[in-house]
């Protein structure tokens, strides 16, 4: 098998993303006429998402999805130098006739009712999809996406699953796709699975999902047979890691299942669906992972993108349940995006 060295120096020799050069602007390409590769990273944050409150248990107790969350992850991005060494995006002007092609009428309907959070649900999307502009565009590189309420679990029930409203990262694959890329990777490193994200691509050989997380825990999905049907068999990725899994399981499951995989599927786009509850110490998980292991999973996600994509890459907040924790991790997490 080859090295990722290998595999990066193989394919940067190559024609990815050559399909879409006679569609861009001749300020996107270089002197040969190849796309160009932008620099910087990007970060979307619109402080309305702090409006977003998670109604509380069946049981009346409060849930840990809090405003405080994000606003922690931006005091660390700000302590450490990293707001200003990012490039602000904008929103998606118009963010529902994505949202209204991936969801039914009946679950868009319902959750546009939810006052406060139905809008909010929507400048969710609406920031992912400007993040995708933004790179798309060549303006960054990559981008981070700072974003409330998450979306890896929500699929068409009419209500919220697991804080999640709209399917932010299938969306955006989707929207990926409508701008002219064709095959996207979705790497989930949640400690949940993102159950509607593979609900959305199950059969679909053009998005490659790879998820780790512990199946035995909400939602009870990603059991590691599962692998994709029809066309898409094979594209479908579940990883199972035990409670108390370190930075060496999960990335032993990148090298041995990951690498190979996007080796054999070559992206056009890189979404990551960034959840840090797999974070030693989260409130909802019960992984061993440190900053290291995010560290390295940023870096080899970016590899793949400088490999097969000129870089293009958007990471979307996910969970995160340990306010302190996640902001340490999403920092180190952007600190190896910007190249810090």
């Amino acid at each position: 098998m080859r090295t990722r060295r290998e595999f990066i120096v193989d394919a940067s020799r190559g024609a990815a993303g050559m399909g879409l050069a006679a569609s861009l602007p001749s300020s996107l390409l270089d002197a040969a006429g190849r796309p160009r590769r932008a620099e910087g990273t990007g970060l979307y944050y619109d402080p309305r998402c702090l409006e977003h409150v998670v109604p509380p248990s069946r049981s009346g107790a409060p849930r840990p999805e809090i405003k405080e969350r994000v606003i922690r992850v931006m005091e660390v991005l700000g302590e450490r130098g990293l707001v200003d060494a990012m490039r602000p995006v904008s929103a998606h002007p118009d963010p529902m006739p994505f949202i209204s092609a991936h969801h039914t009428p009946e679950h868009v309907a319902a959750i546009r009712r939810i006052p406060v959070t139905g809008p909010l649900a929507e400048l969710a999307v609406a920031g992912a999809l400007g993040s995708v502009d933004a790179v798309a565009r060549g303006d960054v590189r990559n981008a981070f996406t700072c974003i409330r309420p998450p979306g890896h679990h929500a699929n068409n029930t009419g209500a919220e699953e697991g804080f999640c409203y709209y399917s932010n990262a299938a969306i955006t694959a989707r929207y990926i796709q409508s701008l002219g890329y064709e095959k996207i990777l979705i790497i989930d490193w949640d400690y949940h699975h993102g159950n509607a994200t593979q609900n959305a691509f199950y059969d679909d050989p053009t998005v490659l999902f790879y998820s780790t997380h512990n199946w035995m825990d909400y939602p009870e999905t990603g059991d590691p047979s599962l692998m994709g049907e029809g066309d898409g068999h094979g594209t479908n990725i579940n990883v199972h890691l035990e409670c108390a899994s370190t930075d060496l399981d999960m990335l032993r499951a990148w090298d041995g299942r990951l690498e190979p995989a996007v080796m054999d599927f070559d992206p056009d786009f890189v979404v990551v669906s960034a959840g840090f509850d797999s974070r030693q110490d989260d409130l909802l998980g019960c992984f061993d992972v440190t900053d290291d292991a995010f560290r390295r999973m940023t870096r080899a996600a970016m590899d793949f993108a400088d490999s097969c994509c000129e870089g293009r890459l958007v990471s979307l907040l996910e969970g995160g349940y340990n306010v302190d924790g996640l902001a340490l991790a999403a920092a180190t997490h952007v600190e190896t995006l910007i190249g810090a």
